[in-house]
Formats: structure tokens, C-alpha cells, sequence
């Protein structure tokens, strides 16, 4: 059996793996948001709840590394890409917006209205791009806390991830390009060639 590069593929092979590609990216986003509005967040906010969120954003970056490592050795670093974004992004705007809910139901006057899931999905979006309408604004000093907190987070993921990402995306770019054309597999995903390790 022969693995071949996606500029080898056939039209409607590239077609396949394109629609797989983003079926994956799509459930992935759908699973995640379906948790965000079906899990219980009406827990009171207390030390453990802070525990949780360091522990989300531990469980973004191992995601994060997972995913570079996962188009490191793909053979569609780029579509590979997309689906680590589809995952990543929606991770961590669910993270923030959860806590968020978790501080409007501890606390109703942090924010300048009471925050339902939708509200703090929004909000968490709206500083996550910038947007900024003010509809929404953070009062207690825990809120704009944890609200500077994701505007920084925000941005290490725009510029440092983004970069590792693509980073990973032009290694893997090359290394293929480098290999030539494609190299025969052996039925469990090897390569014949290559000798085993230890």
C-alpha cells in the first residue's frame, strides 16, 4: 500500500479528504458547544472552581501541543491545521465564558448584567475579538480580573499559537517536499523502509 501526498491525490480523493477534514473541525466545535450548555454551572464559585480553570487552560495547552505534534507528522499539515484551530479556539472561549457564567451566578453584580450561557458566550467573543460593544462590561474587581486575564491569553493565542501552528504547518511543509514523491506503507502506517524503533 501507498500513502500519497495530497498533491498526488485525485480530485475527488482531495474533495474527500477536504469534507473529512471539516466534518471533524465541525463536530468537534458542535460536541464542544452542546457541553458548554448541557454541563451544570450552577456550582458557587470557591477555590475549586479556580483550580478547574487552571486546570482547562493546562488542558489547552497540552491540546495545543498535541495538535503541533499531530501536523508535524501529517501528510495535510494545512488541513490539519484547521481542525487544530476548530478545536483549540472553541476550548478556550468555552473556558472563560463558563467561568465567567460561574461569577455572574456567584456574584449577579459583576457584570452589568446577569449573565446567562449565551451572554457569557457572548461576552467572552466579544473581548476575545475586540469587539467591544459595552453592552456587557465586567464591575467587580474578580471580573475584570479574569476578563484581562482572557484579553491576554487572547492575545498569546493570536500571535504565539498562530506561529507554532504555522510554524508546525511549513516543518511539516518541507519535510514532505523533501521526501519526494510518496513513500510505500506498510499495512500498520510504517514505512517499510524505515527501520523499526526500539
Amino acid at each position: 500500500m501507498t500513502r500519497k501526498h495530497y498533491d498526488e491525490l485525485t480530485p475527488a480523493a482531495r474533495k474527500r479528504l477536504i469534507v473529512a477534514s471539516l466534518l471533524r473541525a465541525g463536530a468537534s466545535v458542535t460536541l464542544l458547544t452542546a457541553v458548554y450548555y448541557t454541563i451544570p454551572l450552577d456550582r458557587p464559585l470557591n477555590a475549586a472552581t479556580w483550580i478547574r480553570f487552571v486546570l482547562g487552560l493546562g488542558a489547552f495547552a497540552a491540546v495545543i501541543v498535541w495538535q503541533v505534534r499531530a501536523i508535524l507528522a501529517s501528510d495535510v499539515p494545512r488541513l490539519r491545521a484547521v481542525e487544530a484551530v476548530a478545536i483549540g479556539l472553541p476550548m478556550l472561549l468555552l473556558l472563560f465564558a463558563s467561568t465567567y457564567l460561574r461569577i455572574s451566578r456567584d456574584a449577579p453584580d459583576s457584570f452589568s448584567e446577569a449573565l446567562g450561557r449565551t451572554d457569557a458566550l457572548y461576552f467572552t467573543v466579544t473581548v476575545f475579538t475586540t469587539v467591544g460593544f459595552g453592552d456587557i462590561a465586567p464591575r467587580s474587581e474578580l471580573a475584570r480580573i479574569l476578563t484581562m486575564i482572557q484579553m491576554i491569553t487572547g492575545l498569546v493565542v493570536v500571535g504565539l499559537v498562530a506561529k507554532i501552528l504555522l510554524g508546525a504547518v511549513q516543518t511539516a511543509v518541507r519535510r514532505r517536499e523533501s521526501e519526494g514523491p510518496a513513500t510505500a506503507v506498510a499495512p500498520d502506517g510504517r514505512n517499510p523502509d524505515t527501520p523499526g524503533r526500539g
